[in-house]
């Protein structure tokens, strides 16, 4: 496994979301919400519409770690959401895949989306799902620079 990098700045960022937006809403969502939240790719592909409908937080079990974990969904998160699923029953996967039938969009099929909307862009880093997790990271920390409570976030049991 090689080790992926953080999407550093801010304007590719906003130019990854505008190559995702012409590719479905499904992409731009998934993409926003990784780097908005900081779940990782197996916690945000479980992620049902009911999940997320009508919430403040959400609050799920890791899969990973298997720890409880409730976060904060911001006001613009929250709208963002409201409008991507108001045609979308409360039983189908937020990140549904395309096979016509209700399951979750596959791991693979993510990294392909991000590794693809990034080199789109640019970007020569390794890149892949786990950069959703890092951008959030990276971004939180240059803005607060508070590793106790980014630890907290993203549920790490030592600050490295």
């Amino acid at each position: 496994m090689e080790l992926v990098q953080p999407i550093r700045s801010i304007e590719k960022i906003e130019e990854i979301k505008t190559v995702l937006k012409e590719t479905g809403t499904r992409n731009f969502h998934l993409f926003t919400m990784g780097i908005n939240t900081g779940l990782r790719i197996s916690d945000l592909l479980k992620l049902k519409v009911i999940d997320v409908t009508g919430v403040s937080h959400i609050t799920i079990k890791e899969q990973k770690t298997g720890k409880a974990k409730r976060f904060p969904l911001t006001s613009s998160l929250q709208q963002a959401l409201q409008d991507f699923t108001k045609s979308k029953a409360p039983n189908d996967y937020l990140f549904k895949s395309r096979n016509g039938i209700n399951k979750p969009l596959s791991r693979i099929t993510a990294y392909k989306i991000i590794n693809e909307a990034c080199r789109k862009c640019g970007i020569k880093d390794n890149v892949g799902t786990h950069t959703l997790r890092k951008t959030f990271g990276y971004h939180h920390y240059q803005q607060f620079h508070d590793v106790a409570i980014l630890q907290q976030i993203l549920n790490h049991s030592s600050p490295s």
